[in-house]
């Protein structure tokens, strides 16, 4: 098992910058990724961002292109999700979620253990 701890989010104006971080515990050795998603209410939950836990390998979701970006520290079993240029509709709870085997990271339902969900808001 793994369990995963957000932490980071808050309330800013558009065009500020917030960093998530996701810490891991448990059997980190055995994650193959972990993801950042998000869901905003009314809504599905939504890929963000997603980073292989062995050679750091990123995928980033098309609609937060060139403004996040994620990143990891294996030592400290942490990953992070660097977020700038915010905008209102990147309002949202946003998780971490972890991925033990190998298979697409994109999708909610691939993932194994999520965290509880840190809070983000942007105001306009």
């Amino acid at each position: 098992q793994v369990q995963l701890v957000e932490s980071g989010g808050g309330l800013v104006q558009a065009g500020d910058s917030l960093r998530l971080s996701c810490a891991a515990s448990g059997r980190t050795y055995s994650m193959y990724a972990v993801g950042w998603f998000r869901q905003a209410p009314g809504k599905e939950r939504e890929f963000v961002a997603a980073i292989r836990w062995s050679g750091g390998a990123t995928i980033i979701a098309d609609s937060v292109k060139g403004r996040f970006t994620i990143s990891r520290d294996n030592a400290k079993n942490t990953v992070s999700l660097q977020m700038n240029s915010l905008k209102p509709e990147d309002t949202a709870v946003y998780y971490c979620a972890a991925r033990l085997g190998l298979g697409d990271v994109r999708y909610a339902n691939n993932y194994d253990s999520w965290g509880q969900g840190t809070q983000v808001t942007v105001s306009s």
